[in-house]
Protein backbone atom coordinates (compact mmCIF):
# COMPACT_ATOMS: atom_id res chain seq x y z
CA UNK A 1 0.00 0.00 0.00
CA UNK A 2 2.82 2.38 0.86
CA UNK A 3 4.59 1.67 -2.42
CA UNK A 4 1.40 2.18 -4.41
CA UNK A 5 0.79 5.60 -2.87
CA UNK A 6 4.46 6.50 -3.29
CA UNK A 7 4.15 5.79 -7.03
CA UNK A 8 1.08 8.01 -7.40
CA UNK A 9 2.11 10.81 -5.00
CA UNK A 10 5.91 10.50 -4.60
CA UNK A 11 6.42 14.13 -3.56
CA UNK A 12 3.48 14.46 -1.21
CA UNK A 13 4.21 14.83 2.50
CA UNK A 14 3.51 11.71 4.53
CA UNK A 15 5.24 12.38 7.88
CA UNK A 16 5.41 15.91 9.24
CA UNK A 17 7.30 17.03 12.33
CA UNK A 18 8.41 20.45 13.51
CA UNK A 19 11.93 19.80 12.22
CA UNK A 20 11.40 17.95 8.96
CA UNK A 21 8.91 16.53 6.47
CA UNK A 22 9.26 13.12 4.78
CA UNK A 23 7.57 12.47 1.45
CA UNK A 24 5.96 9.18 0.47
CA UNK A 25 8.90 8.38 -1.80
CA UNK A 26 11.36 9.07 1.02
CA UNK A 27 9.50 6.89 3.53
CA UNK A 28 9.21 4.04 1.03
CA UNK A 29 12.94 4.15 0.30
CA UNK A 30 13.81 4.48 3.99
CA UNK A 31 11.73 1.42 4.80
CA UNK A 32 13.50 -0.55 2.04
CA UNK A 33 16.89 0.28 3.55
CA UNK A 34 15.67 -0.77 6.99
CA UNK A 35 14.21 -3.99 5.59
CA UNK A 36 17.59 -4.81 4.06
CA UNK A 37 19.27 -4.01 7.38
CA UNK A 38 16.89 -6.31 9.23
CA UNK A 39 17.61 -9.09 6.76
CA UNK A 40 21.35 -8.54 7.27
CA UNK A 41 20.79 -9.11 11.00
CA UNK A 42 19.08 -12.42 10.29
CA UNK A 43 15.42 -11.36 10.55
CA UNK A 44 13.31 -13.50 8.22
CA UNK A 45 9.66 -14.01 7.37
CA UNK A 46 7.58 -14.85 10.42
CA UNK A 47 10.12 -13.56 12.97
CA UNK A 48 8.87 -11.29 15.73
CA UNK A 49 10.51 -7.86 16.04
CA UNK A 50 9.81 -5.97 19.25
CA UNK A 51 9.78 -2.16 19.19
CA UNK A 52 10.16 0.04 22.25
CA UNK A 53 9.84 3.44 20.61
CA UNK A 54 7.85 6.57 21.18
CA UNK A 55 6.24 8.42 18.26
CA UNK A 56 9.02 9.11 15.79
CA UNK A 57 9.28 8.97 11.99
CA UNK A 58 11.69 6.07 12.48
CA UNK A 59 8.91 4.03 14.12
CA UNK A 60 6.75 4.44 11.02
CA UNK A 61 9.57 3.50 8.65
CA UNK A 62 10.34 0.45 10.80
CA UNK A 63 6.71 -0.74 10.77
CA UNK A 64 6.74 -0.80 6.97
CA UNK A 65 10.23 -2.37 6.90
CA UNK A 66 9.12 -5.22 9.15
CA UNK A 67 6.11 -5.85 6.94
CA UNK A 68 8.28 -5.80 3.80
CA UNK A 69 10.11 -8.95 4.87
CA UNK A 70 7.02 -10.68 6.21
CA UNK A 71 8.09 -10.35 9.84
CA UNK A 72 5.72 -9.50 12.70
CA UNK A 73 5.90 -6.22 14.63
CA UNK A 74 5.50 -6.33 18.41
CA UNK A 75 5.14 -2.70 19.54
CA UNK A 76 5.60 -2.29 23.31
CA UNK A 77 4.27 0.48 25.54
CA UNK A 78 7.18 2.81 26.37
CA UNK A 79 5.80 3.36 29.87
CA UNK A 80 6.33 -0.28 30.85
CA UNK A 81 8.87 -0.95 33.59
CA UNK A 82 11.39 -3.74 34.05
CA UNK A 83 9.09 -6.54 35.17
CA UNK A 84 6.54 -5.75 32.47
CA UNK A 85 9.21 -5.63 29.76
CA UNK A 86 10.72 -8.89 30.93
CA UNK A 87 7.40 -10.66 30.58
CA UNK A 88 6.64 -9.19 27.15
CA UNK A 89 10.05 -9.92 25.66
CA UNK A 90 9.77 -13.55 26.75
CA UNK A 91 6.10 -14.14 25.96
CA UNK A 92 6.30 -12.59 22.48
CA UNK A 93 9.18 -14.87 21.39
CA UNK A 94 10.83 -11.87 19.71
CA UNK A 95 13.92 -12.57 17.62
CA UNK A 96 15.02 -8.94 17.58
CA UNK A 97 14.46 -5.90 19.76
CA UNK A 98 14.77 -2.31 18.59
CA UNK A 99 14.60 0.06 21.53
CA UNK A 100 15.24 3.65 22.50
CA UNK A 101 18.10 4.05 24.96
CA UNK A 102 15.76 6.02 27.23
CA UNK A 103 12.42 7.82 27.31
CA UNK A 104 11.44 10.23 30.05
CA UNK A 105 12.48 8.50 33.29
CA UNK A 106 12.70 5.03 31.75
CA UNK A 107 16.35 4.02 31.20
CA UNK A 108 15.98 1.08 28.83
CA UNK A 109 19.72 0.41 28.63
CA UNK A 110 19.84 0.04 32.41
CA UNK A 111 16.81 -2.26 32.31
CA UNK A 112 18.48 -4.43 29.66
CA UNK A 113 21.66 -4.52 31.74
CA UNK A 114 19.61 -6.05 34.57
CA UNK A 115 17.58 -8.44 32.44
CA UNK A 116 20.24 -9.66 29.99
CA UNK A 117 23.83 -8.66 30.79
CA UNK A 118 25.93 -8.41 27.64
CA UNK A 119 22.91 -7.71 25.44
CA UNK A 120 24.95 -5.41 23.18
CA UNK A 121 26.74 -8.40 21.66
CA UNK A 122 24.89 -11.45 22.97
CA UNK A 123 21.25 -10.51 22.57
CA UNK A 124 18.90 -12.02 25.13
CA UNK A 125 21.36 -14.57 26.44
CA UNK A 126 20.16 -17.58 28.40
CA UNK A 127 17.11 -15.80 29.82
CA UNK A 128 15.67 -14.87 26.41
CA UNK A 129 17.16 -17.48 24.05
CA UNK A 130 15.00 -16.50 21.07
CA UNK A 131 16.19 -12.89 21.20
CA UNK A 132 19.27 -12.88 18.97
CA UNK A 133 19.90 -9.16 18.41
CA UNK A 134 19.22 -5.79 20.03
CA UNK A 135 19.45 -2.50 18.15
CA UNK A 136 19.59 0.82 19.97
CA UNK A 137 17.80 3.99 18.88
CA UNK A 138 19.92 6.80 20.32
CA UNK A 139 17.81 9.65 21.70
CA UNK A 140 20.73 11.75 22.88
CA UNK A 141 19.64 11.61 26.51
CA UNK A 142 22.20 8.94 27.47
CA UNK A 143 25.82 8.28 26.44
CA UNK A 144 26.06 6.16 23.31
CA UNK A 145 26.84 2.48 23.94
CA UNK A 146 29.88 1.95 21.72
CA UNK A 147 29.44 -1.82 21.39
CA UNK A 148 25.71 -1.75 20.62
CA UNK A 149 24.19 -2.10 17.18
CA UNK A 150 22.66 1.31 16.47
CA UNK A 151 19.54 2.15 14.54
CA UNK A 152 21.59 4.29 12.16
CA UNK A 153 23.88 1.34 11.45
CA UNK A 154 20.81 -0.83 10.86
CA UNK A 155 19.45 1.67 8.35
CA UNK A 156 22.76 1.78 6.50
CA UNK A 157 23.49 -1.95 6.64
CA UNK A 158 21.79 -2.59 3.33
CA UNK A 159 23.45 -3.98 0.26
CA UNK A 160 20.17 -4.40 -1.61
CA UNK A 161 17.87 -1.57 -0.55
CA UNK A 162 15.85 -1.71 -3.77
CA UNK A 163 14.85 -5.34 -3.36
CA UNK A 164 11.20 -6.06 -4.04
CA UNK A 165 8.99 -6.76 -1.01
CA UNK A 166 8.16 -10.35 -0.20
CA UNK A 167 4.85 -11.90 -1.16
CA UNK A 168 3.47 -12.15 2.35
CA UNK A 169 -0.10 -13.41 2.50
CA UNK A 170 -2.67 -10.74 3.31
CA UNK A 171 -4.08 -12.95 6.05
CA UNK A 172 -0.70 -13.37 7.75
CA UNK A 173 -0.21 -11.75 11.14
CA UNK A 174 1.56 -8.41 10.87
CA UNK A 175 1.16 -7.14 14.44
CA UNK A 176 0.97 -8.54 17.95
CA UNK A 177 -0.40 -5.76 20.13
CA UNK A 178 -0.43 -6.33 23.86
CA UNK A 179 -3.39 -5.53 26.04
CA UNK A 180 -4.14 -6.49 29.63
CA UNK A 181 -6.75 -9.17 30.15
CA UNK A 182 -8.88 -10.69 32.85
CA UNK A 183 -6.19 -13.20 33.84
CA UNK A 184 -3.83 -10.45 34.99
CA UNK A 185 -1.10 -11.10 32.42
CA UNK A 186 -0.89 -9.02 29.21
CA UNK A 187 -2.19 -10.78 26.11
CA UNK A 188 -0.84 -10.34 22.59
CA UNK A 189 -3.66 -9.63 20.14
CA UNK A 190 -2.83 -11.02 16.70
CA UNK A 191 -3.92 -8.85 13.76
CA UNK A 192 -3.32 -9.40 10.06
CA UNK A 193 -2.31 -7.13 7.18
CA UNK A 194 -5.81 -7.52 5.74
CA UNK A 195 -7.50 -6.52 9.00
CA UNK A 196 -5.30 -3.47 9.46
CA UNK A 197 -5.83 -2.12 5.96
CA UNK A 198 -9.56 -2.79 5.94
CA UNK A 199 -9.94 -1.00 9.28
CA UNK A 200 -7.85 1.94 8.04
CA UNK A 201 -9.88 2.19 4.85
CA UNK A 202 -13.01 2.09 7.00
CA UNK A 203 -11.79 5.06 9.02
CA UNK A 204 -11.15 7.14 5.91
CA UNK A 205 -14.48 6.06 4.41
CA UNK A 206 -16.70 6.47 7.48
CA UNK A 207 -15.29 9.92 8.28
CA UNK A 208 -15.21 10.98 4.59
CA UNK A 209 -11.53 11.98 4.41
CA UNK A 210 -10.78 14.65 1.86
CA UNK A 211 -7.82 14.33 -0.52
CA UNK A 212 -4.56 14.96 1.33
CA UNK A 213 -6.04 15.01 4.85
CA UNK A 214 -3.52 16.08 7.51
CA UNK A 215 -3.99 14.15 10.76
CA UNK A 216 -2.41 15.52 13.94
CA UNK A 217 -1.99 13.33 17.02
CA UNK A 218 0.25 12.42 19.92
CA UNK A 219 -1.52 9.12 20.55
CA UNK A 220 1.14 6.40 20.75
CA UNK A 221 1.73 4.47 17.56
CA UNK A 222 2.05 1.27 19.57
CA UNK A 223 -1.75 1.43 20.08
CA UNK A 224 -4.30 0.76 17.35
CA UNK A 225 -5.87 4.23 17.65
CA UNK A 226 -3.04 6.36 16.25
CA UNK A 227 -1.67 3.46 14.20
CA UNK A 228 -4.86 2.60 12.29
CA UNK A 229 -6.90 5.83 12.43
CA UNK A 230 -3.84 7.96 11.65
CA UNK A 231 -0.74 6.34 10.15
CA UNK A 232 -2.57 3.80 7.97
CA UNK A 233 -5.80 5.69 7.24
CA UNK A 234 -3.87 8.62 5.75
CA UNK A 235 -2.56 6.32 2.98
CA UNK A 236 -5.97 6.00 1.35
CA UNK A 237 -6.17 9.71 0.51
CA UNK A 238 -2.48 10.44 0.06
CA UNK A 239 -2.61 12.31 3.34
CA UNK A 240 -0.08 13.15 6.01
CA UNK A 241 0.39 12.42 9.69
CA UNK A 242 1.69 15.13 11.98
CA UNK A 243 3.14 13.09 14.84
CA UNK A 244 4.10 14.38 18.26
CA UNK A 245 6.12 12.30 20.72
CA UNK A 246 4.15 13.46 23.74
CA UNK A 247 0.96 15.39 24.40
CA UNK A 248 1.27 19.09 25.06
CA UNK A 249 -1.87 21.16 24.51
CA UNK A 250 -0.12 24.37 23.50
CA UNK A 251 2.28 22.49 21.23
CA UNK A 252 -0.70 20.83 19.54
CA UNK A 253 -2.43 24.18 18.98
CA UNK A 254 0.81 25.53 17.54
CA UNK A 255 1.09 22.51 15.22
CA UNK A 256 -2.46 23.01 13.93
CA UNK A 257 -1.54 26.53 12.86
CA UNK A 258 1.97 25.80 11.60
CA UNK A 259 1.21 22.64 9.60
CA UNK A 260 -2.41 23.41 8.65
CA UNK A 261 -3.76 20.27 10.26
CA UNK A 262 -7.24 19.28 9.13
CA UNK A 263 -7.97 16.49 11.63
CA UNK A 264 -7.28 15.72 15.30
CA UNK A 265 -7.19 12.32 17.01
CA UNK A 266 -7.82 12.71 20.73
CA UNK A 267 -8.96 10.98 23.87
CA UNK A 268 -11.22 12.97 26.22
CA UNK A 269 -8.34 13.81 28.57
CA UNK A 270 -6.50 15.52 25.70
CA UNK A 271 -9.63 17.18 24.38
CA UNK A 272 -10.33 18.86 27.73
CA UNK A 273 -6.74 20.06 28.04
CA UNK A 274 -6.78 21.40 24.47
CA UNK A 275 -10.01 23.30 25.06
CA UNK A 276 -8.64 24.84 28.25
CA UNK A 277 -5.36 25.85 26.57
CA UNK A 278 -7.20 27.43 23.64
CA UNK A 279 -8.83 29.91 26.00
CA UNK A 280 -5.49 31.58 26.76
CA UNK A 281 -3.19 30.54 23.91
CA UNK A 282 -4.57 32.08 20.74
CA UNK A 283 -3.81 30.20 17.52
CA UNK A 284 -5.23 30.03 14.02
CA UNK A 285 -7.10 26.72 13.94
CA UNK A 286 -9.24 27.53 10.90
CA UNK A 287 -7.71 24.63 8.91
CA UNK A 288 -9.43 22.06 11.15
CA UNK A 289 -12.24 20.09 9.55
CA UNK A 290 -12.66 17.15 11.92
CA UNK A 291 -12.10 16.02 15.49
CA UNK A 292 -12.31 12.42 16.67
CA UNK A 293 -12.46 12.26 20.47
CA UNK A 294 -12.79 8.70 21.70
CA UNK A 295 -11.30 6.12 24.04
CA UNK A 296 -12.77 6.82 27.45
CA UNK A 297 -15.43 8.53 29.54
CA UNK A 298 -16.26 12.04 28.40
CA UNK A 299 -18.20 14.70 30.33
CA UNK A 300 -21.23 15.97 28.42
CA UNK A 301 -19.87 19.52 28.29
CA UNK A 302 -17.00 18.43 26.06
CA UNK A 303 -18.96 18.28 22.79
CA UNK A 304 -20.35 21.81 22.78
CA UNK A 305 -17.01 23.08 24.04
CA UNK A 306 -15.27 21.63 20.95
CA UNK A 307 -17.59 23.61 18.68
CA UNK A 308 -17.21 26.74 20.78
CA UNK A 309 -13.41 26.43 20.56
CA UNK A 310 -12.82 25.28 16.99
CA UNK A 311 -15.95 26.38 15.17
CA UNK A 312 -18.00 24.30 12.76
CA UNK A 313 -15.89 21.12 12.67
CA UNK A 314 -17.16 17.57 12.24
CA UNK A 315 -17.10 15.94 15.68
CA UNK A 316 -17.19 12.17 16.08
CA UNK A 317 -16.75 9.69 18.88
CA UNK A 318 -16.71 5.93 18.88
CA UNK A 319 -15.98 2.65 20.58
CA UNK A 320 -13.47 -0.03 19.87
CA UNK A 321 -10.82 -2.33 21.27
CA UNK A 322 -7.56 -3.84 20.09
CA UNK A 323 -9.24 -7.21 19.56
CA UNK A 324 -11.54 -5.56 17.01
CA UNK A 325 -8.85 -3.56 15.16
CA UNK A 326 -9.49 0.01 16.39
CA UNK A 327 -12.81 1.88 16.26
CA UNK A 328 -15.73 -0.26 15.19
CA UNK A 329 -18.53 2.16 16.05
CA UNK A 330 -18.59 5.86 15.30
CA UNK A 331 -21.10 8.67 15.38
CA UNK A 332 -21.96 10.24 12.06
CA UNK A 333 -20.60 13.76 11.45
CA UNK A 334 -24.15 15.02 10.96
CA UNK A 335 -25.50 13.40 14.14
CA UNK A 336 -27.07 15.76 16.66
CA UNK A 337 -25.11 16.58 19.80
CA UNK A 338 -27.48 14.33 21.73
CA UNK A 339 -25.96 11.31 19.95
CA UNK A 340 -22.50 12.32 21.15
CA UNK A 341 -23.79 12.74 24.67
CA UNK A 342 -25.78 9.53 24.93
CA UNK A 343 -24.13 6.95 22.65
CA UNK A 344 -20.76 5.57 21.63
CA UNK A 345 -21.57 5.64 17.95
CA UNK A 346 -23.21 3.45 15.36
CA UNK A 347 -21.74 0.18 14.12
CA UNK A 348 -19.36 1.34 11.43
CA UNK A 349 -20.16 0.93 7.73
CA UNK A 350 -16.79 0.62 5.98
CA UNK A 351 -18.00 0.35 2.39
CA UNK A 352 -16.27 -2.13 0.11
CA UNK A 353 -13.86 -3.12 2.90
CA UNK A 354 -16.72 -4.62 4.92
CA UNK A 355 -18.80 -7.75 4.80
CA UNK A 356 -21.73 -7.19 2.40
CA UNK A 357 -23.81 -9.74 4.31
CA UNK A 358 -23.63 -7.66 7.49
CA UNK A 359 -24.26 -4.15 6.20
CA UNK A 360 -20.66 -3.61 5.00
CA UNK A 361 -19.30 -3.86 8.52
CA UNK A 362 -15.96 -5.22 9.64
CA UNK A 363 -17.40 -5.91 13.08
CA UNK A 364 -20.99 -6.60 14.06
CA UNK A 365 -22.23 -6.44 17.65
CA UNK A 366 -24.95 -8.21 19.57
CA UNK A 367 -26.10 -7.84 23.16
CA UNK A 368 -26.38 -11.09 25.10
CA UNK A 369 -27.49 -12.10 28.56
CA UNK A 370 -24.25 -12.59 30.54
CA UNK A 371 -25.74 -15.55 32.40
CA UNK A 372 -27.60 -17.46 29.70
CA UNK A 373 -25.92 -16.26 26.51
CA UNK A 374 -29.30 -15.48 24.97
CA UNK A 375 -29.44 -12.66 22.41
CA UNK A 376 -31.35 -9.68 23.82
CA UNK A 377 -33.70 -7.29 21.99
CA UNK A 378 -33.04 -3.63 21.17
CA UNK A 379 -32.37 -1.27 24.08
CA UNK A 380 -31.97 -4.13 26.55
CA UNK A 381 -28.74 -4.05 28.57
CA UNK A 382 -26.39 -7.01 28.45
CA UNK A 383 -22.87 -7.99 27.42
CA UNK A 384 -21.62 -6.82 24.04
CA UNK A 385 -20.25 -9.57 21.82
CA UNK A 386 -18.56 -9.04 18.45
CA UNK A 387 -17.98 -10.99 15.24
CA UNK A 388 -16.68 -10.24 11.76
CA UNK A 389 -13.55 -10.03 9.60
CA UNK A 390 -12.17 -7.28 11.85
CA UNK A 391 -12.08 -9.47 14.96
CA UNK A 392 -8.77 -11.02 16.03
CA UNK A 393 -8.16 -14.72 15.61
CA UNK A 394 -6.92 -14.82 19.19
CA UNK A 395 -4.04 -14.14 21.56
CA UNK A 396 -0.48 -15.17 20.79
CA UNK A 397 0.52 -18.41 22.49
CA UNK A 398 -2.46 -18.29 24.87
CA UNK A 399 -4.90 -20.97 23.71
CA UNK A 400 -6.82 -21.14 26.99
CA UNK A 401 -7.37 -17.37 27.11
CA UNK A 402 -8.34 -17.36 23.44
CA UNK A 403 -10.92 -20.11 23.97
CA UNK A 404 -12.37 -18.32 27.00
CA UNK A 405 -12.73 -15.06 25.05
CA UNK A 406 -15.00 -16.54 22.38
CA UNK A 407 -18.52 -17.92 22.74
CA UNK A 408 -19.23 -21.46 21.48
CA UNK A 409 -20.70 -19.96 18.29
CA UNK A 410 -17.65 -17.78 17.61
CA UNK A 411 -18.50 -14.34 19.02
CA UNK A 412 -15.87 -12.34 20.92
CA UNK A 413 -16.83 -11.51 24.50
CA UNK A 414 -15.93 -7.83 24.93
CA UNK A 415 -16.52 -7.74 28.67
CA UNK A 416 -18.47 -4.50 28.22
CA UNK A 417 -22.09 -4.01 29.20
CA UNK A 418 -24.27 -1.93 26.91
CA UNK A 419 -27.33 -1.58 24.72
CA UNK A 420 -27.90 -1.39 20.97
CA UNK A 421 -30.84 0.58 19.57
CA UNK A 422 -32.81 -0.05 16.40
CA UNK A 423 -30.42 2.10 14.34
CA UNK A 424 -27.32 0.24 15.48
CA UNK A 425 -26.08 2.83 17.99
CA UNK A 426 -24.27 1.43 21.01
CA UNK A 427 -24.43 2.85 24.52
CA UNK A 428 -21.90 1.59 27.04
CA UNK A 429 -23.14 1.29 30.61
CA UNK A 430 -20.41 -0.61 32.43
CA UNK A 431 -18.09 -3.61 32.41
CA UNK A 432 -18.45 -7.25 33.28
CA UNK A 433 -14.75 -7.27 34.06
CA UNK A 434 -12.90 -5.14 36.55
CA UNK A 435 -10.50 -3.39 34.20
CA UNK A 436 -10.75 0.35 33.65
CA UNK A 437 -9.18 3.08 31.53
CA UNK A 438 -7.04 5.85 32.95
CA UNK A 439 -6.22 8.49 30.35
CA UNK A 440 -7.24 6.03 27.64
CA UNK A 441 -4.86 3.32 28.91
CA UNK A 442 -6.26 -0.01 30.08
CA UNK A 443 -5.54 -0.88 33.71
CA UNK A 444 -6.06 -4.27 35.34
CA UNK A 445 -6.55 -3.97 39.13
CA UNK A 446 -5.23 -7.46 39.86
CA UNK A 447 -1.79 -6.47 38.53
CA UNK A 448 -1.58 -3.63 41.05
CA UNK A 449 -3.09 -5.71 43.85
CA UNK A 450 -0.55 -8.49 43.30
CA UNK A 451 2.30 -6.00 43.43
CA UNK A 452 1.05 -4.36 46.64
CA UNK A 453 0.58 -7.69 48.37
CA UNK A 454 4.10 -8.71 47.39
CA UNK A 455 5.22 -6.38 50.17
CA UNK A 456 5.56 -8.06 53.56
CA UNK A 457 3.77 -5.10 55.09
CA UNK A 458 0.56 -5.62 53.11
CA UNK A 459 -1.99 -8.31 53.96
CA UNK A 460 -4.51 -7.56 51.24
CA UNK A 461 -5.14 -4.89 48.62
CA UNK A 462 -8.15 -4.05 46.49
CA UNK A 463 -8.15 -1.55 43.62
CA UNK A 464 -11.32 -0.05 42.16
CA UNK A 465 -11.91 2.70 39.60
CA UNK A 466 -13.88 5.88 40.13
CA UNK A 467 -14.89 8.45 37.49
CA UNK A 468 -12.57 11.39 36.91
CA UNK A 469 -13.37 14.28 34.58
CA UNK A 470 -9.79 14.66 33.36
CA UNK A 471 -8.51 11.07 33.19
CA UNK A 472 -11.82 9.32 32.55
CA UNK A 473 -11.21 6.93 35.45
CA UNK A 474 -8.62 6.75 38.22
CA UNK A 475 -7.65 3.96 40.57
CA UNK A 476 -8.27 3.93 44.31
CA UNK A 477 -6.58 1.27 46.45
CA UNK A 478 -7.73 -0.02 49.82
CA UNK A 479 -4.94 -1.71 51.74
CA UNK A 480 -4.90 -3.69 54.96
CA UNK A 481 -1.46 -3.61 56.57
CA UNK A 482 0.17 -6.43 58.48
CA UNK A 483 0.55 -6.15 62.24
CA UNK A 484 3.23 -3.65 63.26
CA UNK A 485 3.61 -2.50 59.61
CA UNK A 486 4.60 1.14 59.13
CA UNK A 487 4.08 1.62 55.39
CA UNK A 488 2.39 4.88 54.44
CA UNK A 489 0.13 5.51 51.42
CA UNK A 490 2.91 7.56 49.79
CA UNK A 491 5.40 4.72 50.23
CA UNK A 492 2.96 2.23 48.72
CA UNK A 493 2.29 4.52 45.76
CA UNK A 494 6.05 4.79 45.25
CA UNK A 495 6.30 0.99 45.24
CA UNK A 496 3.80 0.82 42.40
CA UNK A 497 5.38 3.75 40.56
CA UNK A 498 8.80 2.10 40.47
CA UNK A 499 7.48 -1.16 39.05
CA UNK A 500 4.52 -0.28 36.84
CA UNK A 501 3.59 2.38 34.28
CA UNK A 502 2.37 5.74 35.58
CA UNK A 503 -1.23 5.28 34.48
CA UNK A 504 -1.45 2.18 36.69
CA UNK A 505 -0.46 4.02 39.88
CA UNK A 506 -3.56 4.53 42.10
CA UNK A 507 -4.39 8.20 42.64
CA UNK A 508 -5.39 7.44 46.24
CA UNK A 509 -4.41 4.68 48.66
CA UNK A 510 -6.40 4.28 51.87
CA UNK A 511 -5.27 2.17 54.81
CA UNK A 512 -8.23 0.19 56.16
CA UNK A 513 -9.17 -2.63 58.51
CA UNK A 514 -10.49 -5.91 57.15
CA UNK A 515 -13.82 -5.21 58.86
CA UNK A 516 -14.25 -2.12 56.65
CA UNK A 517 -14.47 -4.19 53.47
CA UNK A 518 -17.91 -5.07 52.05
CA UNK A 519 -17.86 -8.83 51.45
CA UNK A 520 -20.16 -11.60 50.33
CA UNK A 521 -21.19 -14.51 52.52
CA UNK A 522 -18.21 -16.43 51.16
CA UNK A 523 -15.83 -13.63 52.05
CA UNK A 524 -15.24 -12.19 48.56
CA UNK A 525 -15.00 -8.41 48.33
CA UNK A 526 -17.99 -6.78 46.65
CA UNK A 527 -16.07 -4.39 44.46
CA UNK A 528 -19.01 -2.40 43.17
CA UNK A 529 -19.81 -1.40 46.75
CA UNK A 530 -16.15 -0.67 47.39
CA UNK A 531 -16.12 1.60 44.33
CA UNK A 532 -19.11 3.52 45.71
CA UNK A 533 -17.29 3.92 49.04
CA UNK A 534 -14.15 5.08 47.20
CA UNK A 535 -16.06 7.77 45.31
CA UNK A 536 -17.63 9.05 48.55
CA UNK A 537 -14.31 9.06 50.38
CA UNK A 538 -12.45 10.88 47.61
CA UNK A 539 -15.24 13.44 47.31
CA UNK A 540 -14.86 14.26 51.01
CA UNK A 541 -11.13 14.98 50.76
Amino acid sequence: MLDRVAQVYPDRAYIITDTRTWTYAEVAQWSRRLAAGLRAQGVTEGDHVALIMANDPAFIALKFAISRIGAVAVPINVQNRRDELSYLLAQSDCAMLITMDAFRDNDFCAILDELMPGWETQGGGKHYPRLKRVALFHTGSRPLRATALTFNKLACDSTNSTAAPGRTQATAVCDILYTSGTTGAPKGVMLSHDQMLRAAYGSAYARAFEDGRRILFSLPLYHVYGYVEGMLAALFVGGAVIVQSRFDAVAMLTAIERHRATDLLLIPTMTLALIDAAQTARHDTSSLQGVLSSGGRAPERIWRAITATFGDVEITTGYGMTECTASTTVTRPDDPVSRLMTTNGRQRDVGVAGDPDSGNRLVTYQVRDPSTGATLPDDTPGELVARGPGVTSGYYNKPAETAATFTPDGWLRTGDLGTIDSQGYIRLIGRTKESYRCGGELVLPTEIEDLLTSSNEVLQAHVVPIPDEIMGEIGVAFVELAADATATPDQLRQLVATRLARFKVPRHIFIINATDLPVTASGRVRKFLLAEHAAQRVASL
